[in-house]
């Protein structure tokens, strides 16, 4: 049976990608790194838990790229480069073969974005993936939360609402006779990421967050932290036409929409003069927005549909129960 060194030696320590500004990585007590002049380094923590954020038996490469892409996505909001990674993972046993997986799904999305896996842990204990992840944003240009302002407009990237669709057919055998049931589910797990659309947001959204705790729980983060309220139109929502199919009707896809968690997409705040540049940029990028609302001074959210007001009534979102 393998041991620590060698798990490490065998699976994490062979990502063949390796930054210039990593001057020792693995192998020493602590890596070694040079951040760029002139920038600030963001860093985030997530934790993945088995039966918390995934089911034991689900396939092991989307646990990968879930477990780095909810990572990324923290940086993306903040509009940060990705550059270094740690992990500390402790494992029932050493499983080769769900090991083999897992790294083939991290490796794969961390060499897309020419992030290094610097260090971190492996020990033995029930299946969780920690993950500290660090990277660059210019002095003074990170996207936060505080910063938006009444008039600003709302906007999502992306569609919304999959995640939660995947995550109930994970949970209801019967669901998984649903039209679409399996595409949804590995939405669930491999979220895109919107790294390079979060950087080039900066000096033109006002305000930014990534959708993890689904739109309803994350809008009022923004809320809070800016002290000011919120219009959302939910027949705006973005969905797509495999959730639509999958709920047999657009209102309840958008229903999803707006209490989906782990989507990973960003929500983020306008003002109306540089609207046309980021819709520029979005278009440059590939990348899918839409206005769903504005900010208000009214210190509330407030939900519409058809311009008709809603009582709120939906919640965000929720982790597997044990």
């Amino acid at each position: 049976m393998a041991g620590e060194f060698e798990l490490i030696s065998k699976y994490f320590a062979k990502q063949k990608l390796t930054r210039g500004d990593v001057e020792l990585s693995q192998g020493d007590d602590c890596a070694l790194l040079i951040s760029p002049p002139g920038t600030q380094i963001a860093v985030s923590t997530d934790s993945l838990v088995a039966g918390t954020h995934f089911l034991e038996n689900a396939n092991s490469k989307w646990i990968g790229h879930k477990a780095l892409a909810s990572n990324i996505s923290d940086l993306a909001a903040m509009g940060a480069e990705p550059a270094w990674v740690s992990m500390a993972i402790s494992l029932p046993e050493p499983d080769e073969k769900w090991l083999e997986g897992f790294c083939e799904g991290f490796f794969s999305l961390a060499d897309a974005h020419n992030l290094q896996l610097i260090g971190g842990d492996t020990t033995r204990g029930p299946l969780s993936i920690t993950l500290t992840i660090q990277g660059f944003v210019p002095i003074g240009k990170a996207l936060l939360r505080s910063g938006a302002q009444i008039g600003d407009k709302v906007f999502v990237s992306g569609t919304l609402g999959n995640s939660h669709a995947g995550l109930e057919v994970i949970l209801d055998k019967e669901k998984r006779l649903l039209p679409n049931a399996s595409v949804l589910e590995k939405s669930h797990y491999c979220a895109s990421s919107r790294a390079n659309f979060g950087m080039l947001l900066r000096d033109k959204a006002s305000s930014c967050i990534d959708i993890s705790d689904g739109l309803i729980s994350d809008i009022k983060h923004i809320m809070a932290r800016s002290n000011v309220g919120a219009d959302l139109h939910c027949d705006k929502l973005p969905v797509s036409q495999e959730l639509v199919e999958f709920c047999q009707d657009k209102q309840t896809a958008q229903n999803y929409a707006l209490k989906s968690g782990e989507e990973y997409e960003l929500c983020f705040t306008v003002p109306q003069h540089l609207i046309e540049s980021v819709r520029q940029v979005a278009e440059n990028e590939s990348v899918q927005i839409t206005e769903i609302g504005e900010i208000t001074d009214s210190k509330m959210l407030k939900l519409f549909r058809n311009n008709k007001a809603l009582q709120e009534n939906v919640a965000g979102f929720d982790h597997f129960r044990s």
